[in-house]
């Protein structure tokens, strides 16, 4: 089973993004494949695109930073919309763009999320199922992923993760987690999505 994971440069001023310097700590950790997304728009699935063409998974995890979040969350549904409150990282700033023209309002990740979050909360590490991944380049990234895996890769399963700031960002009034946490996290992840076939039957829903 090969597995993909990916993460970002930094943006929005950091001169760092745990996503991938987590994903870096995985990789150190076991084989599996990874790469580097540019946090535009256009340019983040052009690069995806191509790290699958090149790796031919079996798994792909995508990992972008939430911050302000204090947990590892994994995605549950991604939308087709790009309504970007600040530019990318190329100047780009879409406003009710959808991600794919003509594309399904929104798709549900082929992970068991529940399943992870269960396996990562059990070895102490904050985890938690999130139902919106936003409307700036991680949900563009994660319903591109979708989309492509939906409509030419139907053997592939993949999904989206949100990690917290971490502490090197220096966002002292946010919660942040280490990236060796994170990346402890994210390992059990991609083993929760390795063994197990049908998520976890458990309420993981939000009154808001």
């Amino acid at each position: 089973m090969v597995t993909l994971l990916t993460g970002f440069e930094p943006f929005g001023g950091s001169t760092t993004n745990p996503s991938w310097d987590a994903v870096t700590e995985l990789a150190a950790r076991r084989t599996v494949a990874t790469a580097q997304l540019p946090c535009t728009f256009t340019g983040s699935l052009a690069v995806l695109r191509a790290a699958i063409a090149e790796h031919s998974p079996d798994l792909v995890v995508c990992v972008g930073q939430a911050g302000g979040r204090a947990a590892i969350t994994p995605e549950r549904i991604a939308v087709n919309i790009r309504d970007a409150r600040i530019p990318d990282n190329a100047g780009d700033q879409p406003i009710d763009i959808p991600v794919v023209d003509s594309g399904p309002a929104a798709y549900f990740t082929t992970l068991p999320v529940k399943a992870a979050v269960a396996r990562i909360a059990s070895a102490g590490i904050e985890a938690s199922v999130s139902h919106t991944a936003g409307t700036y380049v991680c949900n563009n990234v994660f319903y591109g992923l979708m989309h492509l895996l939906a409509t030419e890769m139907p053997h592939v399963r993949g999904g989206f993760v949100h990690v917290p700031f971490s502490p090197e960002q220096g966002h002292t009034d946010k919660p942040s987690m280490p990236v060796s946490t994170i990346a402890t996290g994210l390992g059990l992840l991609v083993d929760a999505c390795l063994d197990t076939t049908a998520d976890l039957h458990i309420s993981t829903g939000t009154l808001h």
